[in-house]
């Protein structure tokens, strides 16, 4: 009796065994998304639950238009004074990351040897792995005080010898301990490598064709990376300002320690007092009323209400964003 096999046969049970291993492989890949799936409903309707048992006590006129947040001690649950002071932080924090985080891109993927990108873009992304609290840290003991040997500052903006008035005066008063620019400094060097690294991946995935098109009708590089690269990958770059953004708006830790946590409305005409002062983000309320009342009550469900505002102003950032992102997507062959 011969022990010989058909080699036909094996064919057909190796064939069997890589389609029942891809159909494995499917089926865990589908499992990792219905589980995310899940538990970002899950995450909604736990918000949704308790925001609505807060709105219920507490109308959501007064909370979305109120100036005044003292939940604890007076009551009141205003939510603007929040709302300012979250987007204080993004705002300027952003003017601060997006040109130096794509002009760090531009540098890795343009001008950079293989050698310093694979030295500098590692480099750059250990920003991303300092834990949050050593900024909060670095605003209160060097960046505060640095400052502050500057300020307050009272510049002209336009020449002496000009009749001028006195809004023409640009006033930087003085800093409080606690501050905004300190903690809008540390949000935007921290964001940085997002919108560097996602960046630079979006520049180099650009066809070479195109910049050897440019090139070949006599641009110089600089024009080259700005009016063809960088247009290119609009869309990618869109999309690290986003992500860069809602990270900004859900730092929680570094601004409690360099912003404080005294909620209120800005400031105006001179915007600039806004940075010298102290303030409150959303995600700061919520980490405040976590420790201090674990009770069930409007208190304590005014932290869910505070999230779910969070929620909606992430969500519909990223909606915009991939509104752009499909306006400007190119596709290439």
């Amino acid at each position: 009796m011969s022990n010989r096999q058909d080699p036909e046969a094996n064919s057909l049970q190796r064939s069997g065994f890589v389609v029942r291993k891809e159909r494995l492989y499917g089926g865990l890949i589908a499992a990792c998304a219905v589980l995310t799936i899940f538990v970002t409903v899950g995450i909604v309707l736990a918000l949704s639950g308790q925001a609505i048992a807060f709105w219920s006590e507490i109308s959501p006129i007064r909370f979305f238009t109120g100036t005044q947040w003292s939940p604890i001690i007076s009551q009141n649950y205003g939510v603007l004074p929040l709302v300012s002071g979250t987007l204080i932080v993004t705002i300027c924090s952003a003017l601060i990351a997006l040109p130096i985080g794509l002009a760090a891109a531009i540098y890795l993927s343009e001008y950079a040897s293989a050698r310093a990108r694979s030295i500098l873009k590692p480099a750059l992304e250990v920003l991303a792995g300092v834990p949050t609290v050593i900024y909060g840290y670095m605003a209160l003991v060097y960046i505060t005080p640095l400052f502050g040997n500057v300020l307050p500052l009272s510049v002209g903006l336009i020449p002496p010898g000009v009749p001028v008035l006195p809004e023409f005066t640009l006033v930087v008063p003085a800093l409080r301990t606690f501050n905004a620019l300190s903690a809008s400094i540390v949000v935007g060097i921290m964001i940085i490598p997002m919108v560097s690294s996602i960046s630079e991946d979006a520049l180099s995935a650009v066809p070479d064709s195109l910049r050897e098109a440019a090139y070949g009708l006599g641009s110089r590089k600089f024009d080259v990376s700005t009016r063809v690269v960088v247009p290119a990958a609009t869309s990618g770059i869109v999309a690290s300002y986003v992500l860069a953004i809602s990270r900004a708006i859900g730092e929680t830790m570094a601004v409690t320690m360099a912003m404080g946590m005294s909620p209120q409305m800005p400031y105006f005409p001179n915007v600039l007092r806004n940075l010298a002062e102290s303030s409150q983000t959303m995600t700061a309320a919520m980490v405040q009323i976590a420790g201090a009342d674990q009770t069930p009550g409007a208190t304590y469900e005014a932290m869910f209400a505070i999230g779910m505002t969070l929620f909606a102003i992430t969500l519909t950032m990223n909606v915009l964003a991939e509104l752009v992102r499909r306006r400007f997507r190119e596709a290439y062959e």
